[in-house]
């Protein structure tokens, strides 16, 4: 069998940058350790750093009930609010944000306040989404797909400024800016799609056209990664998606002969290399 893994399969660099931050503060920290919601979505990450004393806040009910420690923001960021009640509580703050993310924290707040309405281009339920609106100093909307941006209740001479996700599908983010274009006389796009995003799926989406069998790799609540499943399936109709070598059912593999890998941005290495290796070994 033919084995595929693409060069852009796992951590990205948000990721990776607040993944070591929080393995880095719980060695060196004085107390308690905590991320504001699982630093990334990834359950064998978030359960190995709660073996070594970080603990997940979940709620900002439990957050209002801390008085000492170390909250580290999460790398999809958090709404203002948040990051001001772990000032005002006293507790030391570390922003592991992923900075394509906070870039996209600056543009609503600046649009807002030049008087623009924010429209973005995501899954309004996603943590990253829910932190971006909370950031944004004047109305903001959140569309998933052309008819919601057609039914926003706003008026076509309102002045808007058109932002995505970070892990957003980039090709249903130009279909969606065609729609805008047409829908709103003054508007402006700032693509904020991370080019990680965007290499990573369009490689998977070259890999799943030449292959008889897609493993899409990655954390059943990551948003990236059900994204790129989405993309493979389009392309490949043998599409997988695993958290682990636990979840994979090998008896369909046996009438493949050609298989591609791929990962989202929060899986380990030694996941992807776990998977890779037993496909190759067992056929």
């Amino acid at each position: 069998m033919e084995v595929t893994v693409a060069k852009t399969a796992g951590f990205c660099f948000g990721v990776k940058r607040a993944v070591d931050t929080v393995y880095k503060t719980a060695e060196e920290a004085e107390g308690k350790v905590y991320t504001f919601g699982p630093i990334i979505h990834n359950d064998q990450v978030v359960n190995d750093l709660a073996e070594k004393g970080v603990q997940v806040i979940r709620s900002e009910e439990e957050l209002e009930q801390l008085t000492e420690g170390t909250v580290i923001i999460r790398s999809h960021g958090v709404p203002r609010r948040i990051q001001e009640k772990i000032a005002s509580q006293g507790l030391n703050c570390i922003d592991a944000t992923c900075p394509f993310v906070k870039k996209i924290h600056r543009i609503v707040d600046e649009e807002g306040q030049k008087g623009h309405t924010v429209i973005i281009a995501g899954d309004a339920n996603h943590p990253e989404v829910e932190g971006i609106c909370g950031w944004a100093s004047g109305p903001v909307y959140v569309v998933s797909n052309a008819e919601e941006l057609q039914n926003i209740p706003i008026s076509a001479q309102t002045f808007v400024c058109f932002v995505a996700q970070t892990t957003f599908n980039y090709k249903k983010f130009e279909e969606l800016v065609e729609i805008l274009y047409k829908k709103f006389y003054d508007s402006t796009v700032i693509n904020t799609v991370c080019n990680a995003t965007e290499e990573r799926q369009a490689e998977a989406r070259r890999i799943a056209a030449a292959s008889d069998a897609m493993l899409v790799i990655g954390g059943k609540h990551s948003s990236n990664t059900q994204k790129l499943f989405e993309i493979c399936k389009e392309s490949c109709d043998n599409t997988y998606f695993i958290e682990t070598l636990v979840d994979l059912d090998f008896k369909p593999f046996q009438s493949f002969c050609h298989v591609g890998i791929t990962a989202g941005a929060s899986t380990p290495n030694k996941i992807i290399e776990e998977v890779q290796k037993n496909v190759r070994i067992k056929f």
